[in-house]
């Protein structure tokens, strides 16, 4: 393995895929997407595809609690996950949309159904057998891409979480209450743990990160240097 320093970013001479695991709002996506930047990859957010399908389901005025019928809808639905982040849901183009406090917690139940997560799972092996690829959301490490080169699980703690998702919200100009969105994060966690099916934890190859009093920045160099190792180690 080979590395190329050119300017502030690190190149891999050869293409891997980097997993990353955690809980609601653990800065996942802001982590990949940095990721993704210094080492020339793609990031591949799944949570933000979870979400398009709550997002589209409620759109349509459908049950969460009707499975068949979400699985018929979307085996008539196409969807493209575009570089800038915007997912393509037919021709419905969803961002910002997606970021809302009922949005998140419906994905969480959208998520719960067996066959949406195969359905889903088939299509984000697809789009990253070719390497190159930063995936982030859940069950990443130990079903999505149980072959990736790194794994990780990004956690911090729900305050800390909290906190980072208000402040998300401000920026983007979502109206959020810090209270609110603290009782949000401690619901889903608690959902999220206790599914039937592929329940939120740790894969046991996967390198725990607390970021809880981290910054981002400092959060993207240990996982750089947890790449780094890796690739020298191997």
């Amino acid at each position: 393995w080979l590395w190329l320093i050119k300017d502030t970013g690190y190149y891999l001479m050869k293409k891997i895929n980097i997993a990353i695991d955690g809980p609601s709002a653990a800065g996942k996506s802001s982590v990949a997407e940095r990721l993704a930047d210094s080492l020339s990859y793609v990031h591949l957010d799944t949570g933000s595809m979870y979400r398009a399908i709550a997002y589209y389901v409620d759109y349509k005025g459908f049950s969460l609690n009707d499975e068949e019928a979400i699985l018929a809808l979307l085996n008539e639905t196409e969807m493209t996950v575009l570089n800038d982040g915007t997912i393509k849901v037919n021709d419905l183009l969803l961002k910002k949309e997606l970021y809302g406090d009922k949005i998140s917690l419906m994905a969480s139940d959208v998520s719960k159904l067996l066959g949406v997560r195969k359905a889903m799972v088939a299509l984000q092996q697809k789009i990253a057998a070719n390497k190159g690829y930063i995936v982030d959301g859940r069950d990443i490490c130990e079903v999505v891409l149980p072959d990736a080169e790194v794994k990780i699980y990004l956690t911090a703690s729900a305050e800390a979480r909290a906190m980072r998702r208000y402040k998300q919200n401000q920026e983007k100009g979502i109206e959020s209450n810090y209270e609110d969105i603290l009782k949000d994060i401690e619901k889903r966690d608690y959902q999220d743990m206790h599914r039937e099916n592929s329940p939120l934890r740790q894969a046991n190859d996967a390198t725990l990160v607390d970021s809880s009093n981290m910054s981002l920045d400092e959060t993207v160099d240990t996982i750089l240097n947890l790449v780094k190792e890796k690739m020298e180690n191997d």
